[in-house]
């Protein structure tokens, strides 16, 4: 067996991906962005990996590919059989395993209804992650290391380090968890765990307990072989009070073992030099095109056609986001030409406030309150500025679209949006370029002086075009961040060696 270790920490790998959900087959948010990128990246690089998710009910019928087996998971008193289904990512030919179970996956929402996260959701969960391992060992592929995102599938890092630890299959099979947003961290009362198959043993301070409750995250935190987190500042800032929700000390504890890798985007889908959804191609070498975007845009949201600097946001509509200062600076821009389109979903108290600053603020504010694909494409490249005043953001994407639309980016400098966007003001003559503005205090006062910031900017066409040119030549490629994984692999496996 250490020969063949051995020979993996030299080789291409054979990796396992498991989340929750994938792009396109399921979606609610930028995890299945990552997990269907990540992937193509080490594919492209020569790894065999595969990506494995629950077989849900939204999963359209003609994406969840063929049966190829049976699993089988017991969980407490009881023992329940499902299927192992096997498809591919849409346009490539990297494995996609789906665990189905009518009763658990079969339902109307991938994880809850309007009341709330559905309540058996702790066994649901590791129903997926026992399921998987049985179905995989069915069919005879194992992986060198298997890589779990988000706490839907902490439970698959806690059975390979405690029930399956001496499997003939699974033992010392390395584990690396990654954190995408750590609040969120599968907690459950303490009550459900006769039914999630874990040992009895393990809810204890040290492992799954939590404040009386059980954390799934907090075990696989402990248990895995490696951590990982979306930014550099993020996996600090999860170590401090102010960020930790309530985990900073066991992530202190980790403190050795835990990564910070921004995530990438996909440039054949984010290029405004190719983008079909755009009104007309640009690129950093001529930005021509940007001009006429701007146009279409503001036709898209009822703007009127003129000469102001346009703000763009694309966003969930919640109270990370930051969508409420926003609101407040709209209500304080005075004397001063504008405009603001917003496209997002979310919290029913904040699309009625946005409503009513559209209402206030006719031909300056205005909102979709849905999300739409090519609309959210039109915005990244006809805005001037985009905004995402962030209270926390494990990395983001939007800041990174709109880097490669040539949009300048006003963030607030926490987690991926600081490690991703230099603020004009601060960078020196190192030979770093500035990308966009940033501001520390969560305030709408902060947000409103980097908004006056970029009103000056805007009247300085050379420094604008510099701002927009820089950000088009930053690489947040997949192709980087891959390689960052595949080192964190490496050292899992022979760590676990």
């Amino acid at each position: 067996m250490r020969a063949g270790r051995d020979q993996a920490l030299k080789s291409p790998l054979k990796v396992l991906q498991v989340a929750a959900e994938l792009a396109p087959l399921l979606s609610t948010g930028g995890l299945a962005e990552v997990v269907n990128a990540l992937p193509k990246a080490l594919h492209d690089q020569g790894h065999d990996v595969r990506v494995a998710l629950p077989c849900y009910r939204s999963i359209p019928e003609s994406l969840r590919g063929k049966r190829i087996g049976a699993c089988e998971a017991k969980l407490g008193p009881k023992r329940l059989g499902g299927t192992l289904r096997e498809t591919r990512i849409p346009g490539t030919d990297i494995p996609v395993y789906l665990v189905e179970h009518p009763g658990y996956f079969g339902r109307e929402h991938p994880y809850g209804h309007e009341g709330g996260e559905y309540g058996d959701n702790a066994e649901r969960y590791c129903f997926f992650g026992l399921g998987l391992l049985d179905g995989l060992s069915r069919i005879g592929w194992k992986p060198d290391v298997i890589n779990c995102h988000d706490w839907h599938t902490a439970p698959i890092v806690i059975f390979l380090k405690t029930r399956l630890a001496n499997d003939p299959v699974w033992a010392g099979t390395p584990a690396v968890y990654t954190i995408h947003n750590l609040n969120f961290q599968g907690r459950f009362a303490a009550d459900q765990l006769p039914f999630t198959g874990f040992d009895p043993a393990l809810f204890r301070m040290e492992c799954l307990e939590y404040f009386g409750d059980i954390n799934l995250m907090k075990g696989a935190i402990v248990l895995a072989d490696k951590l990982s987190t979306v930014s550099p500042r993020y996996a600090r800032e999860i170590q401090t009070l102010e960020y930790g929700a309530g985990l900073d000390g066991v992530l202190r504890t980790r403190s050795d073992d835990l990564r910070g890798i921004l995530n990438g985007i996909d440039y054949e889908v984010w290029n405004p030099a190719r983008d079909p959804h755009i009104a007309a191609a640009f690129d950093h070498d001529d930005l021509g095109g940007k001009s006429l975007c701007k146009r279409d845009l503001q036709e898209a949201f009822h703007l009127p056609r003129r000469d102001a600097p346009l703000f763009g946001v694309v966003s969930r509509l919640t109270w990370q986001k930051g969508i409420d200062l926003i609101i407040d600076a709209a209500e304080n821009l005075l004397d001063v030409d504008f405009q603001i389109a917003l496209l997002g979903t979310g919290d029913a108290q904040i699309e009625n406030r946005l409503i009513a600053a559209a209402q206030r603020r006719p031909g300056k504010v205005a909102v979709i309150l849905r999300y739409d694909t090519a609309i959210a494409h039109k915005l990244f490249a006809g805005s001037d500025f985009f905004l995402m005043p962030s209270r926390y953001e494990p990395c983001g994407l939007s800041q990174l679209y709109s880097l490669a639309y040539g949009t300048v980016p006003i963030v607030r400098r926490t987690g991926g949006l600081a490690d991703s966007v230099r603020n004009l003001s601060r960078v020196n003559g190192r030979g770093a370029k500035p990308t966009g503005l940033s501001f520390v205090p969560m305030t709408s006062q902060a947000l409103l002086r980097a908004m006056h910031k970029a009103f000056d900017v805007y009247r300085a066409p050379k420094t604008l075009a510099a701002l927009r040119v820089a950000g088009m030549e930053e690489d947040f490629s997949w192709a980087r961040a891959s390689r960052d994984y595949v080192a964190l692999y490496r050292e899992a496996l022979a760590q676990a060696g």
